[in-house]
């Protein structure tokens, strides 16, 4: 099954208002992260320092994952290793199952979203509880997160709050934030102390210590490792880097890139169990070793899941994450998707400007747009584009590569267009004219333009 972004977004946009609420909350986030950045004289230096270190533990990920692993063993924890999402998930239950586990509460984590760790060990018989409060919001309503960071961005406080009063029973029509907050709260506080087990996922995972850090805003990764006896990380291979003196760049980078705040309420060190308990990391694969072969594609796996290119993309911000079928969506997802299922995810590298602002914003500088670019060409070569875009790409290309022919038609297009009654132009094969309006036809072409600038300077 083929995953149709422009058919998802055409739903969202449809509802103009919500489309635009949503547009201004992901750049309100965007601003947030502008002018905490402009706080650092060294930000760039900081990104490029990222950018180097992750560069250089990508290229050597055995290593520094072998050496993560003995030191974590040296500290009492438990390291299991998984090749893909299903021995991830086996890997989890077994644990689960020998220690007798019935109930697990657990914060924030893509990797157990992508490997859809909660469905299956609901088909055990578990009951399973995200603790963020955007990630039990979306729970409750039996949706993915929208959002890697603001899971349930694309929800208002009536939705919230109709949610509650059909799930937890709050008060119909209560839609004061501090209220709906407290019932949360008062809702996760017994789930917190009647569990089990806590999961929790892995922000960075440092290889000369063994142990693991964990970053949120609630504490409610924290209240997970700590209340119940049982502790179990998820990390993708990615989350490795060389050592503690690593992580101060990271931490730096992380919080005010994701939502402007200097750090996170919470940056939590995972050294071992807690007292009496046990303390267990599952270290999973699933499809990204691949990206260490490529040239054009590896440097995808640096990334920190900070969310800054989707609060930054155009397109994202008006079309919603659930727009891209996948577990991470916005330019990100768009460029790991594509790379894991071409064929499934073959519209995504399209749902792209090419306007660069992703990678502008990106605090371990991966080449977003360049990915992007690089997908369109790469399903072109493997003739796997719809039919209608790949003609109209290749006649695009025929018309600029003949630079005569191309001036000619922009300057009867300049002439002619505006004469075109309305009908003519804004008709069912114009896709792109359905909700907006052609700009006014200029006088001169750019190229025009430029020359004469040339001969007014001599």
């Amino acid at each position: 099954m083929s995953n149709n972004h422009p058919l998802n977004a055409k739903a969202f946009v449809a509802n103009d208002e919500r489309m635009h609420w949503h547009d201004k909350a992901l750049w309100f986030v965007r601003e947030k992260r502008d002018r905490a950045s402009k706080s650092i004289p060294e930000w760039e230096q900081l990104r490029e320092y990222a950018n180097i270190i992750k560069t250089h533990t990508m290229a050597n990920l055995d290593k520094y994952l072998l050496e993560f692993e003995k030191n974590a063993n040296a500290k009492g924890i438990t390291v299991h290793w998984a090749k893909d999402a299903k021995e991830h998930n086996e890997i989890v239950y077994k644990i689960l199952s020998e220690n007798n586990v019935k109930k697990v509460v657990k914060s924030k984590s893509m990797l157990t979203e992508e490997c859809h760790l909660n469905p299956f060990l609901e088909s055990k018989g578990l009951e399973v509880v995200d603790s963020d409060l955007g990630e039990r919001i979306v729970q409750l309503r039996k949706e993915p997160p929208s959002h890697i960071v603001l899971p349930a961005i694309h929800l208002k406080k009536e939705d919230v709050s109709d949610t509650f009063h059909e799930k937890m029973g709050t008060e119909k029509g209560n839609y004061d934030p501090t209220y709906l907050t407290r019932a949360a709260r008062a809702d996760l506080r017994d789930k917190f102390l009647n569990a089990d087990a806590g999961i929790t996922g892995v922000n960075f995972a440092i290889a000369n210590t063994g142990g693991v850090v964990v970053c949120t805003n609630e504490g409610n990764a924290d209240m997970g490792a700590s209340l119940p006896k049982l502790h179990i990380a998820c990390m993708g291979i990615e989350k490795i880097i060389p050592r503690l003196e690593d992580l101060g760049v990271f931490t730096r980078l992380l919080a005010r890139s994701a939502t402007g705040q200097p750090i996170t309420s919470y940056t939590s060190h995972f050294h071992g169990p807690i007292e009496g308990g046990a303390m267990h990391i599952v270290i999973v694969d699933n499809k990204r070793t691949p990206f260490l072969e490529s040239s054009k594609y590896q440097k995808a796996l640096n990334c920190i899941r900070c969310g800054a290119c989707m609060n930054t993309c155009p397109i994202y911000r008006r079309s919603g994450g659930h727009s891209y079928e996948y577990v991470i969506p916005g330019p990100i997802g768009s460029t790991l998707s594509t790379f894991r299922d071409p064929k499934k995810h073959k519209t995504l590298p399209f749902a792209c400007t090419l306007c660069g602002s992703c990678s502008n914003v990106c605090p371990v500088k991966i080449d977003l747009d360049t990915q992007l670019y690089n997908h369109r060409q790469d399903l072109s070569a493997k003739d796997i584009i719809d039919p209608k875009k790949k003609f109209m790409m290749k006649a695009a290309s025929w018309l600029m590569s003949h630079p005569t022919l191309f001036d000619l038609a922009g300057k009867v297009a300049r002439k002619v267009v505006p004469l075109l009654p309305k009908a003519l132009i804004y008709n069912k094969s114009n896709v792109w004219g359905r909700q907006r309006d052609l700009p006014n036809m200029p006088k001169n072409s750019f190229k025009e333009l430029y020359k004469k600038g040339l001969e007014d300077d001599k």
